[in-house]
C-alpha cells in the first residue's frame, strides 16, 4: 500500500520543524511496512501547506498521482493552517488519517513549541464542517518513530484496504435462498445503494455445467490434484471427488466470468439430491484462496466475511451460533458443516459424507470438511437490511482452542466472548440471523472506523 503525505504549516508556527517531520513520517511509513509518495519540498514555501493557494498546489498534486495512492496521512509538525487543508483533501477521496505531533517538555519555547495538540482539533472541526471524512486514532498526538504510530499506520491501512475494497463491489449469488431459510434475506436495492452489486445465477446452470464436463478434462485433473493436497480427501469416493472437482471448476469460472469478489452459494438440497455432494469443503478453498465464499446463500454474511477479509488480510469464516459449551455463561460452540478454511482449522479436516444429508440418503453428501477450528483472537461481525438501511454489528473475543467431543460432526470451535448472554439477546431481538462472520484478530475499531465514517453503514452496538 502507498500513502500520498501531506504537511501542515501556520506561519507564526514554528516552520523549522516542517523539514524533519517530513523525514520522520516517511521512515515510519517505510518501517511499517509501506510505501509513500511526498510533493518535492519546493512545491510551496517551506515544504508543508499553510495557504488555501499551496492547498490547491497540494490538490492539483494529488490529482496528477490519483491511483497511485491508497490514502492521505496528513501531518501537523505544527498547529498546521486548517483553509490549506481542506482546499487540498476535500477532494481526496480516499481516507485521510491526521497525526499530530506532541510537544516536549523543555521545548515550550517560541521556537520550539508546537501546539499540534490544538491545532488537530482546528483541523477535525473544519473538516467535519466541509463534510470531509478522517481518521483520527489513539493517543490525540504521537511522534512517528514511536510503536504508537506504527500501530496506527498498520490500523490506518487496514481501514484504507476495506474503504476501498468495499466503496463499489460484487457478489455472485449462486442459486436462489432455499425457501426454508427466510433468515437470511436481503434487499438488492439497498445493497446498491451503498455499492454493493449482487449477481444472481440459477443453480440449475452450475448444475448443467457440471453434468456437462468430463472426467478428464485437464481443468478437472488440475483440480483433483489442488484439492487432494488441501485436505484428506482419503474416504471420499472416486465419483463424489471427480465431481467435486467439477463443481468447484465451475464455481472459478462464475468468479472470473463476472469479475466477482465473492460468492454466496445455495448448498442444499439440489446439491446433494442431483450431484450427489456438499459444496463445503470447495467453499473452504475459495476462502483459503482469498476468494470470500459463504454458504446457504447468506449474501450478509459474505459482506462482513469480505470486509474483515481487507481488514485482515487472512481467510475468514461463515459460522452458527450453535451449541453452549458446558455452563459457562460467556462461551458458545460456533460451527458449520464444513466450509471453514483450513488455515483456520488445528490441523487437516476429513473429508466425509454430510451427516445430515446422509441420514435420509446415505452417501449423497460427501464434501463436508470435519475438524475443529484452532485458538485465535476473532472478531466477529455480520448485518442486515432493513428499512432502506445496511445495518452493522462488530464484536470481538477468541477462540480457545478448548476441546469438543469427537463425534460432534462438522467443523466448530468454542469462542470466548464477555458478556455473551446480553449480546444474543440484543441480537435476537433486532433481527439478525443466526450466523455470524468471524475474522483473525481484533479488527473491532478498524471496521468501525471504515463502516461509520467512510461507507455510511449504521453500526448497532450490542
Amino acid at each position: 500500500m502507498t500513502f500520498a503525505l501531506y504537511f501542515g504549516n501556520r506561519g507564526f508556527f514554528p516552520e523549522s520543524l516542517i523539514a524533519g517531520a517530513r523525514e520522520e513520517v516517511a521512515a515510519a511509513v517505510k518501517a511499517a511496512g509501506y510505501d509513500y509518495i511526498i510533493p518535492d519540498a519546493d512545491m510551496t514555501r517551506y515544504g508543508a501547506v499553510e495557504t488555501r493557494e499551496e492547498g490547491r498546489a497540494y490538490a492539483a498534486w494529488l490529482e496528477e498521482h490519483r491511483g497511485e495512492f491508497d490514502g492521505v496521512i496528513l501531518s501537523l509538525p505544527n498547529f498546521g493552517d486548517e483553509n490549506g487543508a481542506v482546499a487540498a483533501l476535500q477532494d481526496a477521496n480516499v481516507p485521510i488519517l491526521i497525526q499530530a505531533y506532541p510537544d516536549e517538555i523543555g521545548k515550550m519555547d517560541f521556537q520550539h513549541r508546537r501546539d499540534s495538540y490544538c491545532g488537530k482539533f482546528s483541523v477535525e472541526d473544519c473538516f467535519h464542517q466541509y463534510g470531509i471524512p478522517f481518521t483520527v486514532l489513539e493517543p490525540h498526538v504521537v511522534h512517528p518513530s514511536t510503536p504508537e504510530f506504527n500501530q496506527n499506520i498498520k490500523d490506518f491501512a487496514a481501514i484504507c484496504r476495506v474503504v476501498n475494497g468495499m466503496k463499489r463491489f460484487s457478489i455472485g449469488a449462486i442459486g436462489a435462498r432455499t425457501s426454508k431459510f427466510k433468515t437470511v434475506r436481503y434487499d438488492e436495492i439497498t445493497l446498491q445503494k451503498y455499492g454493493i452489486t449482487v449477481e444472481t445465477f440459477d443453480l440449475s446452470e452450475l448444475i448443467y455445467k457440471v453434468q456437462k464436463m468430463d472426467d478428464n478434462d485437464p481443468k478437472v485433473l488440475a483440480k483433483k490434484e489442488r484439492l487432494a493436497n488441501y485436505t484428506n480427501f482419503s474416504q471420499c469416493p472416486a465419483q463424489n471427488f471427480t465431481t467435486l472437482a467439477k463443481v468447484s471448476c465451475v464455481l472459478d469460472w462464475y468468479i472470473e466470468e463476472y469479475r466477482l469478489d465473492c460468492i454466496t452459494l445455495r448448498c442444499w438440497d439440489e446439491m446433494h439430491e442431483i450431484l450427489r455432494v456438499a459444496p463445503c469443503v470447495l467453499l473452504s478453498e475459495l476462502n483459503d484462496r482469498g476468494i470470500v465464499a459463504s454458504c446457504e446463500i447468506d449474501l450478509c454474511s459474505a459482506i462482513n466475511m469480505y470486509a474483515m477479509s481487507l481488514a485482515s488480510e487472512k481467510p475468514t469464516a461463515c459460522v452458527d451460533w450453535n451449541n453452549n459449551y458446558g455452563d459457562d455463561p460467556d462461551k458458545v460452540i460456533l460451527f458449520h458443516c464444513g466450509p471453514i478454511a483450513q488455515s483456520l482449522m488445528e490441523e487437516k479436516g476429513l473429508v466425509t459424507d454430510h451427516k445430515m444429508f446422509a441420514k435420509a440418503d446415505p452417501g449423497c453428501g460427501w464434501g463436508s470438511n470435519e475438524g475443529r477450528i484452532k485458538a485465535f483472537p476473532m472478531t466477529y461481525s455480520n448485518c442486515i437490511t432493513e428499512g432502506g438501511k445496511l445495518i452493522m454489528y462488530v464484536g470481538e473475543g477468541e477462540f480457545t482452542g478448548e476441546p469438543i467431543e469427537k463425534e460432534f460432526f462438522g467443523c466448530g470451535g468454542v469462542a470466548k466472548i464477555d458478556g455473551l448472554q446480553k449480546k444474543l439477546i440484543t441480537l435476537g431481538r433486532t433481527g439478525f440471523r443466526h450466523h455470524t462472520a468471524v475474522g483473525v484478530g481484533h479488527m473491532e475499531l478498524v471496521l468501525r472506523e471504515a463502516f461509520t465514517y467512510y461507507l455510511g453503514y449504521d453500526v448497532m452496538d450490542i
